[in-house]
Formats: C-alpha cells, structure tokens, sequence
C-alpha cells in the first residue's frame, strides 16, 4: 500500500496570492476529472476540545475565504458556536496534491444563504427543512415522515437553522507530493511564503 508520488511545487512556480495559487489546483482537479474536486474535510472543535470531522462541499470561494452551507444546529454548528475556527482539507490523491486551509469561520449573510438556497433542487430544499441534522433518530420511516411533513407546509426559502460559513484564510498551505516522501509543501501565512519540511 505504497505509492511513490511525483511532482514539484517550487517558490518560483507559485502563484503571487494563494487565491490565485487555489484557482489554478482546483481547475487542475476540475480537468483531471476527479470525482467532486469541491468536497473538502472539514475539521472542528467544540468548547470542549473535542474534535470532529467530516466532508462537505466547496459553493464558492474568493478572497475572503471557502463557503459552505449547512445546519446551523448540527454538529459543527454546535462546534462553530462555541469555537468559530476550523481547518479544511481538499484531498487531491491523484494529483498526488493537497491543500489545508486554517482560520476563522463566520456565517455568512442572510442574503447570500438565500440566493444559494434558490438554486439548490427541490429535494434538497426539502431535506433542509426536514432533516434534524446530527441527532438521533430512530428510523429511516421517521426521516420519511417529517420529509412528506416539510413538503405539505409548502415552505419557501431556507430555514432559518440553515445556511453558509465562510473559512477565512488565516493559513493556506498547498502540499506537492514528491519521491522518497520528500514532499513540498509551502504555506501563505500573514503576508508571506513559507517552506515546511515533509
């Protein structure tokens, strides 16, 4: 269960701002055809310490961060809420590539989780309303149930449990995998480039 990896990443090649950088891997992963390039490992702790985590989608990025959308009441809600930081991993393997993300996370606005909310399928729509995110339930029958419930309320926009957090991009370091496990692996951070050791 050993693969050697090949590649470069290069101080000279990298790009001037790491949403550029970001931009150039992702349409790299877009083209390479790997399936959902935009799911991202999400990581986070709640007030405890305890950490947690999970993959979701990629809906938008720009300078001020990685968006997502979920339940506000779900796990990493519940996390967010007491301990707004997380880290995100995009998990290139093929492209023997990886980026993690590190900083503070902020909801989004009302605005843009309803502009979103509105282009999602009906279904999903649905299963906003519907589903009680990360608690316990006792049965499939029982998710059954409270989806034909939400769908005779006839509810439009989202619920106000739901919608975006935003990333912000306090770190982000693009890892190349190399031979010999001598990766490359270099971090935007304050301002500045730098090198860590594989």
């Amino acid at each position: 269960m050993r693969n050697e990896y090949t590649g470069e990443l290069t101080e000279k090649g990298l790009a001037g701002t790491w949403l550029e950088q970001f931009a150039t891997w992702f349409a790299d992963a877009v083209e390479a055809g790997l399936p959902e390039p935009n799911a991202m490992l999400l990581a986070t702790a709640g007030g405890d310490g305890r950490p947690s985590a999970r993959t979701v989608l990629l809906k938008g990025y720009d300078q001020r961060g990685f968006t997502f959308f979920t339940n506000y009441e779900s796990r990493k809600g519940t996390d967010l809420a007491q301990n707004p930081r997380a880290c995100l991993v995009f998990p290139w393997y093929p492209l023997h590539r990886q980026v993690i993300v590190n900083g503070p996370v902020e909801k989004v606005s009302r605005e843009e989780t309803e502009e979103y909310f509105a282009i999602r399928p009906p279904g999903a729509q649905i299963g906003a309303w519907a589903s009680p995110q990360s608690r316990v339930i006792g049965s499939r029958d029982e998710l059954r149930v409270l989806v034909e419930e939400a769908e005779a309320l006839h509810r439009t926009g989202a619920p106000p449990h739901w919608g975006g957090y935003r990333v912000g991009p306090q770190e982000v370091e693009f890892w190349q995998g190399r031979a010999s496990r001598l990766h490359d692996r270099l971090r935007y951070t304050g301002g500045r480039v730098e090198r860590l050791a594989p």
